[in-house]
């Protein structure tokens, strides 16, 4: 069986649209479409209903789907091993929170791109839920995820590192001058700028703020860390963020630390597709990225 055939199906089943999967492979659409319908006759099955919304995949094709990405996961390995001598290469795609992305990544990029110039690193901001569906569908070789657990059957993860956290509000803000630590039913009070539902530790306060009892915490949650820090920064409230995303705005004297209860160091895992082969390339990446966030 020709594994373009098999190549053009998993995109298709990853992408659920024609026109994405072509764009992905650099495909014309009516090509994407031959090689479904060859494999569709190879195979005497329907593996996709052709609907106005886009390309659902049926029984039979959910049940090839595991199959053929094992095909491709065999034929990787087979190539590799023939290029083993050779220097590394390829390319790797890196799902993680968009803190760490703007923080620690581009120094690994930087070392990466010194020792393996052969290696193209990807980064893709994304929060726990979506780097694990991006690693199950084949679209991230590698995950950082800010948890302290993973219990997700198809992923398996180490932790690699902790993220030291920041509770900071602009300097006039009435909790930052104080030398006393403020306690939970005084940050109840207060107007809080959070990353977006799925970051563990801006959940874990969110979920604190809202336990105290009497009180009517205002939360507002964004998707960008910039959007939070720059609110916190103009006076409107107070956010909790890793340390090193606000390093610079701490040491500039735009944010100041907050006494608070205290928050612990958020912790970083390092997750991959328990089945799936990690490739040369993603597996050289995967030790730097090791060492440098332990570092």
């Amino acid at each position: 069986m020709d594994t373009r055939l098999l190549t053009t199906f998993t995109v298709l089943a990853r992408t659920g649209g024609f026109t994405a999967a072509a764009a992905e492979l650099h495909l014309a659409q009516s090509t994407v479409t031959v090689h479904i319908r060859t494999l569709e006759r190879d195979l005497g099955v329907r593996l996709f209903d052709r609907l106005p919304t886009g390309a659902l995949l049926t029984d039979a094709g959910r049940r090839l789907l595991e199959r053929a990405e094992e095909v491709l996961d065999a034929v990787a390995r087979l190539r590799a091993g023939s290029a083993e001598a050779g220097a590394v290469s390829g390319r790797v795609v890196i799902g993680s929170p968009e803190s760490l992305c703007a923080s620690r990544l581009p120094g690994l990029v930087a070392a990466l791109r010194t020792s393996h110039p052969e290696v193209d690193v990807h980064l893709y901001a994304a929060g726990t839920r979506e780097c694990v569906e991006g690693l199950r569908s084949g679209r991230l070789d590698l995950a950082l995820l800010l948890e302290e657990e993973t219990e997700f059957p198809d992923v398996t993860s180490e932790p690699v590192g902790r993220e030291p956290l920041a509770l900071v509000a602009a300097p006039g803000h009435p909790l930052a001058a104080r030398e006393r630590a403020a306690s939970w039913p005084e940050l109840a009070e207060e107007s809080f700028f959070l990353l977006e539902e799925g970051c563990s530790y801006s959940d874990a306060l969110a979920r604190r703020l809202l336990a105290v009892p009497g009180t009517r915490p205002r939360l507002t949650r964004f998707g960008s860390v910039d959007a939070a820090r720059n609110c916190v920064a103009a006076g409107l409230g107070i956010t909790l963020l890793p340390l090193t995303t606000v390093t610079e705005e701490l040491r500039r004297g735009r944010l100041v630390r907050v006494e608070g209860p205290g928050f612990p160091a958020a912790p970083v895992r390092l997750a991959r597709h328990r089945r799936r082969w990690t490739a040369p390339a993603a597996r050289e990446v995967a030790r730097v990225l090791v060492r440098h966030l332990g570092d």
